[in-house]
């Protein structure tokens, strides 16, 4: 017989948000990573709140929140807090229970802010790569090195001069006329040292090649390890010829020990002073010649005829997969935020994201008891 179309609720129900989450829902081995993680983060929540006052937003279930942000692709805090509203998986990863009342999305922001200020995601970042150090996922001898342009929340009608004069200076049509006005650029120099966006002042104007459009952006540059192919440095900088080069060698400062050690490049990266740095640090640089210019290249076949060089720049090629993982899942393609310092830390979350699937993936596919 035909079954009624209607819906009767029980006066009480006994489910719990367990019990809705599949065992093998791949959210379950992230969670274990990051619950594990954020316990090592203990002592530094302790010192960011007081100990009276009123209750705000957990920093565990704020960080949770913002990874699933990361890892589902939603576009705005407004959005993620909807979704949290009725979706009970994002309820079981963030730890609130069916009964919790959900944050407004402006709390949201402003205790992320608070995130910010404390430099939160920079050390969930360390605690990461550290369960990743013991499981014994990461190479400290080899690593690569490369960057990426992430564009501006600017439009290039943002981009006005300095000193408050009229780009146009001919008095013609749309000159001043609204935030919507018509602009007429042609043979008007425009350059980051007599103009900036008035959106966002720490956004530059760049061109990643002759052949490419100049566009508003930061730059994110990224180290990685060559044994799991993850992420152990981050940073975004401003957008500029010399960023690349300068980031990659601060984030190789940061890798300890006075060991041997290599880093593939990219033709980029073929430049005597960065060849130098290197070697100055005791990194052997396995960068790629650039042959464009007959005899300008710093590598010389005393690096290149070794079978280590071959395979670094094989292996650098890894990390195009973080870069294209944060550009179609983790939205880093063109940034929401404003700022260079926010950018910076949507950034980082994001390569921390793309290492926690990563690292999961691994653990999961690896023999009990391979990986301790």
């Amino acid at each position: 017989m035909r079954g009624t179309d209607g819906m009767q609720e029980g006066m009480f129900s006994f489910s719990r948000l367990e019990d809705f989450v599949p065992s093998d829902h791949p959210l379950r081995s992230i969670a274990d990573l990051v619950n594990e993680a954020l316990k090592g983060m203990n002592g530094l929540f302790n010192s960011i709140y007081a100990d009276t006052g009123r209750a705000s937003i957990a920093p565990e279930k704020l960080l949770r929140a913002m990874l699933l942000q990361v890892l589902f692709s939603l576009r705005s805090e407004r959005q993620l807090m909807e979704q949290i509203r009725y979706n009970m998986l994002y309820r079981w990863f963030i730890g609130l229970a069916i009964d919790d009342e959900v944050w407004d999305h402006s709390v949201f922001s402003k205790n992320r802010d608070r995130l910010l200020d404390h430099a939160v995601v920079d050390r969930f970042f360390t605690e990461v790569m550290q369960l990743a150090d013991k499981r014994g996922l990461l190479s400290k001898e080899h690593f690569s090195v490369d960057g990426t342009l992430i564009q501006a929340w600017a439009s290039h009608k943002s981009f006005k001069r300095k000193d408050g004069g009229d780009d146009s200076g001919d008095g013609s049509p749309g000159a001043g006329g609204g935030r919507n006005a018509l602009a007429d650029w042609k043979g008007q120099p425009r350059s980051n040292k007599t103009h900036a966006s008035t959106t966002d002042p720490d956004a530059r104007l760049f061109r990643k090649s002759k052949s490419t459009a100049a566009i508003l952006a930061f730059q994110g540059h990224v180290l990685m390890e060559h044994r799991s192919g993850l992420v152990v440095g981050a940073v975004v900088t401003h957008a500029d010829g010399f960023g690349e080069r300068k980031a990659a060698l601060a984030m190789l400062d940061t890798v300890p020990g006075t060991h041997a050690k290599t880093v593939a490049a990219d033709k980029a990266y073929d430049t005597r002073d960065f060849v130098a740095a290197c070697r100055l640090r005791g990194v052997t640089p396995h960068v790629a010649r650039n042959t464009t210019h007959q005899g300008r290249s710093a590598i010389d076949a005393r690096t290149t005829r070794h079978p280590g060089y071959a395979v670094s720049q094989t292996i650098r090629k890894r990390i195009e997969e973080h870069f294209g993982w944060g550009k179609t899942v983790g939205h880093i393609r063109q940034t929401v935020y404003r700022g260079l310092r926010r950018v910076d830390q949507h950034f980082k979350l994001t390569m921390t994201a793309s290492n926690i699937t990563r690292m999961a993936r691994m653990l999961s596919a690896a023999p009990q008891g391979a990986m301790t």
